[in-house]
């Protein structure tokens, strides 16, 4: 059996105000290739298909169309799909009664019974081989804390041990459903926190309260051939296991993941067990540049490296790269952000970020007016202390002069 298991597409995402849509229309193109090329008969997608609980039509229209596409070129293919915490469980899960009529199995979010407990049954998904070799999916979306047991603290830590208990159950239904085909893998999903997992400067969010409840790789027992996880955008397994990973993100979603090798896993199972694990790099139609290279870098040379870019062409806006500038001041600049601007037109990038460096260590005030509150500072301290904070260096004979006028002309104007 063939699984191709990606996750975190977010639809609809912007880097900064510039829309993602043609570098996601790309890759679901791509994928759609990847899924017959590679002959796959199951495509799990591990959650966050959208990048906010209420997506624009046309990030919707994108994921329908992919569905109908694929369904359409991979007839026989199986297509798991769990919500993530960026999507919104109702909304994911609404469709549901057409998408199981094409072959479409989403969990958007655990439902409850009558009696106001959660029901695991709809998260325990099959899945068939083209010979006809069945797997059974324990497809579990992102845990609220309302999907949780209510347990005595005496467990250990709650919030870790309700995840663990929600898991526990639904494996015991999949291993139930299992138990009359030979040798059928086992395979999880998930959306979560994984303890020693990577994660990304900027564009993630830890869950279930954040760091202190990274879950421990054990709540995935070891008859589980495979478990397929979303959330964080690097690709990576988890506790040094194959069958353990995250898929990543499709696309860098900010700056800080540029150098990450954005991919797909394809997992081939043998009966029970894992046979191999593979990645497959997904084409970036964007590249993403910064200027200087690390680091930051005095405008003088900042400038001189925009000059140095290629002239703007007739490439689609869409395929520009994008540019992240880190210009180190050592005086002020009032007019740093105009000349940078001067400075790219006519180049074929786009600035998603400017960011100053500051020589100086921007140290509170308050570190040199120890015992001293702020009305016995004259506002002309404040100024040269604040300066001499951020630029190592007492402001210019010239620049107090006009920090004085400009003082004078405000009490001019307040009397």
């Amino acid at each position: 059996m063939r699984i191709l298991h990606t996750s975190d597409w977010h639809l609809g995402h912007t880097l900064r105000d510039w829309d993602r849509a043609d570098e996601h229309a790309a890759f679901l193109a791509w994928l759609l290739d990847t899924l017959e090329a590679e002959q796959v008969d199951a495509l799990l997608i591990a959650g966050d298909i959208f990048d906010t609980a209420n997506p624009s039509a046309a990030a919707q229209e994108a994921w329908y169309e992919f569905l109908v596409a694929a369904r359409r070129r991979c007839s026989g293919l199986d297509i798991v799909v769990i919500g993530g915490n960026h999507d919104s469980a109702a909304r994911l899960d609404a469709p549901n009664p057409l998408l199981r009529a094409v072959g479409v199995s989403l969990v958007g979010g655990l439902t409850r019974g009558t009696d106001g407990t959660v029901d695991p049954a709809r998260a325990v998904v099959p899945i068939r081989a083209r010979n006809g070799d069945v797997g059974f999916v324990a497809a579990v979306p992102f845990l609220r804390p309302p999907d949780l047991p209510l347990l005595d603290s005496a467990v250990g830590d709650v919030l870790i041990e309700g995840v663990r208990a929600v898991y526990r159950d639904i494996l015991h239904r999949v291993r139930a459903r299992a138990s009359d085909a030979k040798h059928a893998p086992l395979i999880a999903m998930g959306h979560l926190y994984m303890a020693t997992g990577e994660v990304s400067e900027l564009s993630e969010r830890r869950i279930l309260g954040g760091n202190q409840h990274a879950l421990p790789v054990d709540i995935f027992p070891g008859d589980i051939g495979y478990v397929a996880l979303g959330h964080l955008h690097r690709a990576q397994r988890i506790g040094g296991l194959d069958r353990v990973r995250y898929s990543g993100s499709p696309i860098p979603l900010s700056m800080a993941e540029a150098g990450y090798a954005h991919q797909v896993a394809i997992v081939d199972m043998k009966g029970e067990g894992l046979e191999d694990v593979r990645a497959v790099l997904v084409p970036r139609r964007v590249p993403m540049m910064r200027i200087p290279a690390t680091g930051s870098a005095l405008l003088v040379d900042v400038v001189r490296a925009i000059r140095e870019l290629p002239a703007l062409e007739a490439t689609a806006l869409a395929y520009q790269p994008f540019l992240e500038i880190s210009v180190r001041v050592e005086k002020p600049e009032p007019s740093l952000q105009q000349q940078i601007q001067d400075a790219l037109k006519d180049r074929g990038v786009r600035l998603v970020r400017l960011s100053r460096v500051l020589s100086g260590n921007a140290s509170p005030l308050a570190d040199v007016a120890r015992g001293r509150t702020l009305d016995e500072l004259s506002p002309e301290q404040v100024f040269v202390e604040r300066h001499r904070r951020e630029h190592s260096a007492p402001p210019s004979a010239e620049l107090v002069t006009a920090f004085g006028e400009l003082l004078a002309h405000v009490h001019s104007v307040s009397t």
